[in-house]
């Protein structure tokens, strides 16, 4: 196997962990966690992509650097969001938020 598969491989199983996280968890807040795994793992297959191929490093960095920035606005929009879903109803599980009022 090549580095490059072996990096690919990587960024599939936090994707793949991702996924499981977010159909497995209750709360909110390991939802988002599971999002950052996935995000994480798209940014390791470009800076390995780019890297390991051909093409410009720069454009790998350039791509990670666009993923972190995504991820920390995402994080930020995401915990303000369960910040007021919690103090609205004093719980941030998600049968709790699902649930319709009347």
């Amino acid at each position: 196997m090549t580095p490059l598969t072996l990096y690919h491989l990587a960024a599939l199983l936090l994707l793949g962990l991702g996924i499981v996280g977010i159909v497995s968890r209750r709360s909110l807040v390991g939802m988002l966690i599971a999002v950052e795994l996935m995000l994480n793992g798209a940014g390791l297959a470009l800076v390995a992509s780019a890297r390991l191929t051909p093409a410009v490093d720069e454009l790998g960095q350039l791509g990670a650097l666009l993923v972190m920035g995504l991820a920390a606005a995402e994080a930020t929009l995401v915990l303000a969001i369960i910040l007021v879903v919690a103090r609205r109803l004093g719980s941030s599980e998600t049968a709790r938020v699902s649930e319709l009022k009347g």
